[in-house]
């Protein structure tokens, strides 16, 4: 993907920020219990909140939690939903946070869109030493024989290179961390993977891949299709043709710690 192919898919998501909220699923608190393990505190900044979906478990789960989203549809969403949260307007490349700051650095299903030239240093600025960056991203398990058809028959619009348990190992393998930060460095990385499986139907399944941004950057005659043969695959496998079924999920955990 292009830089400006890069661009125009990060920046999709306000416009569907409503259902973005409503259908995109929380984060295994096991995933971000080992993603904060061994950070000096507990003043945490989710970076490039969205919607809030990170934010929220952050805030279930106790943590101080501060949210920076660039957009203002997903902004807004974000306040209206968690209006307890401090929620400030900026991005990975612009902090607008003091130096040291920060105990960790999370990014739920954002630190792809990162500019890691620019937001590196800009994290590693907030962060205080021996903080943590980590990136969490839910992901289908296609090793489950209905959850590969669906990939299959959905295309990479849907669900993408991320977005299944090897590939995203493949994908995020330091590849999205900072590789330097002027005079702070990052320790080697690590990743996890912690069950997370998300009750759905077969209308809210269509609905959450709806959301994402290769869908959402589609001419609407694609997405229509596209979504036309997710919903008959629905219809046809045993395991989600009626009422409620597990979507085997799992959230993936990419770590490493400023040194």
């Amino acid at each position: 993907m292009d830089q400006d192919e890069q661009r125009l898919h990060a920046s999709s998501f306000g416009a569907a920020a409503v259902a973005y909220a409503e259908h995109r699923p929380d984060y295994a608190h096991a995933a971000v219990h080992w993603a904060l393990e061994g950070a000096p505190g507990r003043r945490v900044l989710d970076l490039g909140a969205g919607t809030g979906k990170l934010t929220a478990t952050l805030a279930e789960l106790g943590i101080d939690a501060i949210a920076v989203e660039p957009d203002p549809a997903m902004l807004s969403e974000l306040r209206r939903s968690l209006p307890t949260v401090r929620a400030l307007s900026g991005s990975a490349e612009a902090i607008p946070l003091p130096d040291a700051s920060v105990d960790a650095v999370l990014a739920g299903h954002t630190m792809h869109w990162f500019d890691m030239a620019v937001a590196g240093p800009e994290i590693a600025r907030v962060l205080r030493p021996g903080g943590v960056l980590a990136g969490l991203w839910n992901i289908m398990d296609d090793r489950v024989a209905w959850v590969a058809g669906l990939a299959r028959v959905s295309g990479a619009a849907a669900i993408g290179p991320r977005d299944t348990p090897a590939s995203w190992r493949a994908e995020t393998a330091a590849a999205h961390l900072p590789k330097k930060s002027g005079p702070a460095r990052f320790g080697s990385p690590e990743q996890e993977l912690f069950p997370h499986g998300q009750l759905r139907t077969a209308d809210s399944l269509v609905a959450t891949l709806a959301t994402r941004a290769g869908m959402l950057v589609m001419p609407d005659g694609e997405r229509e299709a596209a979504l036309r043969r997710i919903r008959d695959f629905l219809a046809t496998e045993p395991d989600t043709t009626e009422g409620e079924f597990t979507l085997p999920m799992l959230t993936g955990v990419l770590r490493t710690r400023r040194l």
